[in-house]
């Protein structure tokens, strides 16, 4: 637990000293825990998302780094996008798969701001009615199928007989 405590705090400390752009840690969700935070977000000028807010909800368990943090938005504005599901689930590899220790906070917040950034359509995933009705309330637990440019919930593959 020590050393997750060290971990976050330093990873706390970077974020207030020097956060990705547009992005602000919200210093009263951290007054509870330091196992979860809100990151509040700003879309980057010249994108689809342009003065847009959200809130990233990060939540770590006691595995934390050597397990992904739970990461989805939260709030009342969710981002109408490709990868972003309604309920505010985000479809990225990094936060399963593909994490690795050596990433962090500030890591995960540039590659969802590069992920909005880069989006040329605002749409929600094809699966997304079918995946908000069925799905666990923590994304971790989806087991996601990356394919092109396009995400999918690997049960509804099951389901539809493509896997």
């Amino acid at each position: 637990m020590f050393q997750l405590v060290k971990r976050l705090q330093k990873e706390l400390l970077a974020l207030q000293n020097d956060p990705p752009p547009g992005m602000t840690l919200n210093e009263k969700s951290v007054q509870n825990s330091i196992t979860q935070w809100i990151v509040d977000m700003e879309g980057a000028p010249g994108t689809l998302y342009e003065g847009e807010k959200f809130q990233l909800l990060f939540k770590f368990s006691s595995r934390y780094p050597f397990d992904s943090p739970q990461v989805m938005f939260t709030g009342e504005n969710i981002p109408v996008h490709p990868h972003v599901y309604s309920n505010g689930h985000i479809c990225l590899s990094i936060l399963t798969e593909d994490w690795s220790p050596a990433l962090s906070v500030q890591s995960v917040c540039l590659s969802i701001i590069s992920m909005l950034s880069s989006c040329k359509e605002k749409r929600r995933p094809p699966d997304n009615s079918f995946y908000v009705r069925t799905c666990n309330k923590n994304p971790k637990k989806t087991k996601w199928w990356y394919h092109g440019n396009t995400c999918t919930d690997f049960v509804l593959l099951f389901l539809l007989g493509e896997c």
